[in-house]
C-alpha cells in the first residue's frame, strides 16, 4: 500500500468516524455521570459494530473485482455524491441529535453499526482500490485507530462543551472528508488518466 492511499485510508476513517466519536464520547460522559455503560461494555460495543461496517465493505469490494481496474476509481464517485448530498441537507436542517447512550455491548454495537453504515459507501470503493493486501492492511489499521478512538473519546468524556464543539464541526467536516475521500480515489486509481485516453 502506497503512502498516498494510505493517507487516504487514513483521511477515510477520520471523516467518517467523527460522529462514532461522538458517541463514543457521549457514552463515556454516561459512564461517568451514572457509572453505566461500563467501559468494557462501550469497547466491546465500539469493536463489534465497525467490524460489522467493515466486513461489509470488504465482501462489497470482493464483489466488484469484476470491475476493471481502469474503471475501478469510478467508485469514487460514491462517496463524493454521499458528501454532496450532505452538504446540500446542511441548509435545511443543520442540528444534529447524537443517538441516546446504550447500556449493554449489543445495543452499542447495534447503534455503532447504524450511525457507520454510510461508512460502507467510503470504505467499499477504499478497499477495491486497494486490492487483496491493502485492504487487509487498511483494516488492521482502521481496528488500531478505533481503540485511539475510544481513548481520546474517554478523554473527551469529562468534557461536555468540546463535545458539542465536536457535533457542531461534524455537520460540514463528514461530507467534505467523503467528497475528499472519493477525488483521491478517483485520482489514485488511474482512473481520470484513463477516461483521457481513447479506448
Amino acid at each position: 500500500m502506497t503512502a498516498s492511499l494510505l493517507a487516504a485510508a487514513v483521511l477515510a476513517f477520520l471523516g467518517t468516524t467523527v460522529d462514532d466519536l461522538i458517541v463514543l464520547t457521549a457514552l463515556f460522559m454516561a459512564r461517568r455521570s451514572r457509572g453505566s455503560p461500563r467501559a468494557v461494555a462501550i469497547i466491546a460495543g465500539q469493536y463489534a459494530g465497525f467490524g460489522a461496517v467493515l466486513g461489509l465493505a470488504l465482501l462489497g469490494a470482493a464483489g466488484l473485482r469484476i470491475l476493471p481496474d481502469r474503471w475501478v476509481g469510478l467508485l469514487g464517485l460514491v462517496p463524493i455524491g454521499f458528501g454532496v448530498c450532505g452538504l446540500w441537507r446542511l441548509r435545511g436542517d443543520p442540528q444534529h441529535i447524537p443517538p441516546a447512550p446504550a447500556s449493554t455491548a449489543p445495543r452499542i454495537a447495534i447503534i455503532v453499526f447504524a450511525n457507520g453504515a454510510d461508512n460502507i459507501s467510503v470504505f467499499t470503493p477504499l478497499f477495491r482500490t486497494l486490492h487483496a493486501t491493502g485492504s487487509l492492511l487498511a483494516t488492521a489499521l482502521f481496528l488500531a485507530l478505533i481503540g485511539l478512538w475510544c481513548g481520546v473519546g474517554a478523554l473527551l468524556g469529562a468534557h461536555g462543551a468540546l463535545v458539542a464543539g465536536l457535533g457542531r464541526v461534524s455537520h460540514w467536516l463528514i461530507p467534505a472528508v467523503f467528497i475528499t475521500v472519493g477525488a483521491l480515489i478517483l485520482i489514485l486509481s488511474g482512473t481520470l488518466n484513463a477516461a483521457s485516453r481513447p479506448l
